[in-house]
């Protein structure tokens, strides 16, 4: 399989996901599902937002910018879609095999 490309997160996108989970009382499971993002990441994400540690996480990175941003997010779809098609794949031989 194919490995999902990393993904970059702006401050505000993290700031807001957070808010899912603290203000609204989402879980961070079902934030994340609603995000379409890593539950792990989330929980890092509220964890450093609970003792004040989510402002420094980007002091080391340059700033992207929204094209960047954009061609990331396409990168992240390609790849889950070709993830779904092999086990679609995989799913229509298996059961090709049962019907005869």
């Amino acid at each position: 399989m194919e490995k999902l490309p990393r993904q970059i997160y702006t401050q505000e996108y993290r700031e807001q996901s957070v808010k899912l989970v603290i203000e609204q009382k989402l879980t961070i499971p079902e934030a994340a599902r609603r995000l379409s993002m890593s539950a792990k990441t989330l929980a890092n994400w509220v964890f450093r937002a609970r003792h004040g540690k989510l402002e420094g996480m980007d002091a080391h990175r340059a700033p992207v910018t929204d094209l960047e941003a954009e061609v990331s997010r396409l990168k992240r779809e390609l790849a889950e879609a070709r993830m779904e098609r092999d086990i679609l794949k995989k799913a229509t031989a298996y059961f090709a095999k049962e019907s005869r």
